[in-house]
């Protein structure tokens, strides 16, 4: 009863893709019928000729001269030096020692004289060191009294120069120190200058002993004149007597 309600209804474009589908087979065969018989007729045949340009014919170049070396030169031969033979020396023969010959004996007068010379070279060199002996001795006793000499006429001047320095300024020099005076004279005593090269420390009694000095001129002379010094060096202490 179910059927009888409800009909059958065609589905609509059912019936148009069936005829597009059968259209397009029927197409497709028709493609392939008449491409089988094109391809059955012989395909014509087309002749091509190809010519290549012909190259130029170059002449064959002639085949290089063969190279004539020059004959090689003949080997030198080999020469032979000789050995240099050298001669050995021949053995010298040693010297045969000569004999010495004994010296001769002095004689009895030849030893006499050598004794007496020898002698005399002694005496002659005691005497020589006996005279350099009494020379050495003089010069001492020479040097010796000329420094008392000098010591004597240095301590003339002195005395006459303290007799000019007050007894009183002197006296107030406390302890003794000393002043040391270089004085210039001349051959006559006279005195140049003097100059005080050490100061006692005490203004006073050295300028004491300056004036002094100056005041002393001109000063003795030495005895002998041969011991006259220019230059002397002069010291003073106040407690000197």
């Amino acid at each position: 009863m179910t059927a009888a309600v409800f009909e059958q209804r065609e589905e609509p474009g059912y019936s148009s893709s069936f005829a597009l589908s059968a259209a397009v087979h029927l197409l497709l065969l028709a493609v392939i019928f008449f491409g089988v018989r094109f391809q059955s007729h012989a395909p014509d045949t087309v002749t091509v000729e190809l010519w290549e340009p012909q190259q130029p014919v170059q002449p064959a170049a002639a085949p290089p001269a063969p190279k004539v070396e020059p004959p090689a030169a003949p080997k030198p031969e080999p020469r032979l030096e000789k050995p240099d033979i050298v001669e050995k020396p021949a053995p010298k023969a040693k010297p045969k020692p000569e004999a010495k010959a004994e010296p001769p004996k002095p004689k009895p007068e030849d030893r006499r004289m050598f004794q007496r010379e020898v002698r005399e070279q002694l005496a002659q060199e005691q005497r020589a060191a006996q005279e350099r002996q009494i020379k050495e001795l003089l010069a001492r006793e020479q040097a010796a009294a000329s420094s008392r000499a000098l010591a004597t006429w240095t301590d003339k001047i002195r005395a006459k120069i303290r007799s000019k320095i007050p007894v009183a300024v002197a006296q107030a020099v406390p302890g003794n120190p000393e002043a040391i005076f270089d004085v210039t004279l001349l051959p006559t005593g006279e005195v140049l200058s003097a100059k005080m090269r050490q100061p006692t420390g005490n203004t006073a009694y050295d300028d004491a002993v300056y004036r002094a000095i100056l005041g002393a001129s001109p000063l003795p002379k030495p005895e002998p004149q041969s011991l006259f010094q220019r230059q002397l060096e002069l010291r003073f202490r106040p407690q000197d007597k």
